[in-house]
This record gives C-alpha cells, sequence and structure tokens, in this order.
C-alpha cells in the first residue's frame, strides 16, 4: 500500500507541475531558448523527456535498459530577488536480462524531487546559481525498479553564460533515513559537469557526464555523452529535439558497460 501510495504521490506531483504550464505568448528566439535550456535553473517551465538505451547491463554484460525520465521544470518566483526552481526526474523503465534470470521489468522506478533556490541576478562575475534539498521518493513499482528507501540530502548547481557558450556543473548527495531495512541502504553522490555551444537557428551541443559514486560499494559510474539539439516549433508548440551517443568510462559490475543512445523531446512554455 505504502508503494501504491508513493506512486500516486509522485504521478500526481509530476501532473500538478504540467498543470502550470501555459502557452503564453513569447518574441524570444530560438537561438536564446537554446540559451536558455542550457541553463538548468532558467526562469522557464520546461517539459523534458529523456529516453536512454543502456546495452550490456549487468554482471555478465547481458541485459539492456530502456529508461524515460519525465522532467518537469517549473520556476517560481518568490520575491524581486528569488526564484525557487523546481525540478523532478521520474523515470519510467524497461528492462531485461539485468542478471542471469531476472527476467524483465516495466514499471516506474524512484523519484527524485530537487528545490533549488536561486538569485534572479547572476553575480558580479556572471556567475548564476542554486542550491537547496534533493528528496528521494520510493515510488518504484517493482522490486527491481526502486531501493524501497527514503532519502534526502543537498544539491547546488552553478554555470556561467558567456557568449554562445554555457558551463558549469550540478551536484547532489542523498543519504537513505528509512524503509525497508532489508534492503541497502543508499549513500550516493550525483555529479554533472556540462558545457554547451549554441548557434543562431536553435542548434546547440552539449557535452556531459552525468556520473554517480556509490559510497556503500566505493564505485563510479560515469557515462560521457555528446548531444546535438535544435529548438523548433510543431504546429503552435515549441520543442526542443536531441539525440547522441553515451559511453561508459566506468561502471560498476551490476551497471551498464560500453555504449548507450540518449533522445530528448523537450516542451517549452516560454513567457
Amino acid at each position: 500500500m505504502r508503494r501504491k501510495n508513493s506512486i500516486a504521490a509522485s504521478t500526481g506531483f509530476a501532473c500538478l507541475c504540467l498543470l502550470f504550464v501555459t502557452r503564453a505568448g513569447h518574441c524570444q528566439s530560438a537561438e536564446e531558448l537554446a540559451k536558455k535550456l542550457a541553463n538548468p535553473i532558467a526562469a522557464m517551465i520546461s517539459v523534458p523527456f529523456q529516453m536512454n538505451w543502456d546495452d550490456n547491463v549487468g554482471p555478465v554484460e547481458d541485459g539492456n535498459r530502456f529508461t524515460m525520465n519525465v522532467q518537469p521544470v517549473v520556476p517560481i518566483s518568490l520575491n524581486d530577488d528569488w526564484n525557487v526552481i523546481s525540478r523532478t526526474i521520474l523515470p519510467v523503465i524497461h528492462q531485461s536480462d539485468i542478471f542471469p534470470g531476472a527476467g524483465s521489468q516495466s514499471g516506474i522506478g524512484d523519484t527524485t524531487q530537487s528545490l533549488l533556490f536561486s538569485p534572479k541576478a547572476p553575480t558580479a562575475s556572471g556567475w548564476i546559481w542554486g542550491a537547496g534539498p534533493i528528496f528521494l521518493l520510493p515510488t518504484g513499482s517493482n522490486d527491481l525498479l526502486g531501493g524501497e528507501q527514503w532519502g534526502a540530502g543537498p544539491t547546488a548547481v552553478a554555470l556561467k553564460q558567456h557568449g554562445s557558450w554555457t558551463y558549469g556543473g550540478l551536484a547532489n548527495h542523498v543519504w537513505s533515513f528509512a524503509g525497508d531495512e532489508k534492503r541497502r541502504d543508499i549513500s550516493s553522490t550525483f555529479v554533472q559537469p556540462f558545457v554547451t555551444r549554441t548557434w543562431p537557428g536553435g542548434w546547440s551541443i552539449t557535452a556531459t557526464a552525468d556520473s554517480t559514486y556509490d559510497w556503500k560499494d566505493d564505485q563510479w559510474t560515469i557515462p560521457l555523452g555528446v548531444f546535438g539539439n535544435k529548438v523548433t516549433k510543431v504546429g503552435g508548440q515549441t520543442v526542443q529535439f536531441g539525440l547522441g551517443p553515451r559511453y561508459y568510462l566506468d561502471s560498476g559490475s551490476g551497471g551498464p558497460h560500453d555504449w548507450g543512445f540518449r533522445a530528448v523531446v523537450v516542451l517549452l512554455f516560454p513567457k
């Protein structure tokens, strides 16, 4: 029952985020929107659907996994000086043979919810930053899709935009504090350095390494990815499409190995 309630709460939150989305008129160029999307804490509502394909998963490297992360980003104005940026990640997963005899599983993974408090104006030196809490919600619909642990910790992001370049990093750490006593405790650090180059017409290229360090196993997972992106319109909806390969520089015995692939569709709702 607890897991079903968690799934309902997480799904409800994602839907609530979507209700805040409005098709407000705007006159921003595609290049300006691409530059905003390179900033994880830009004051713009967006709803990314990030689709990741990973192969050679597991101790005998015989499994595969598809993960679609639904990631609504909702900025909320607190006053004239501060925003809080709500970033939700709700994973929808299908995986097969991640270890011998595992079979296939489909469903929802564990949800993360970040709240980043960010000044509306950059610093005098041009840095944009935000910091706040991150929460782990045990919304996994299957024992092999979630950790059945509640978690929390700090998260922060810092970046600089100079001309057509954006560079910076996002990091968080999550400790588990409650959950199924039979399941493994969580102590995990996520580090995401990124750099993006934008061009007129809404084109951009992003390089990133969405790296995780598992303190329980003393193991890094480091996928290096390079993605091409384009902001355009489909009907009346402003959209960014992106795709590109990922290569795992390091991964534990239970994780993916070698090459993967990512495709992203981002619905944009600029003011």
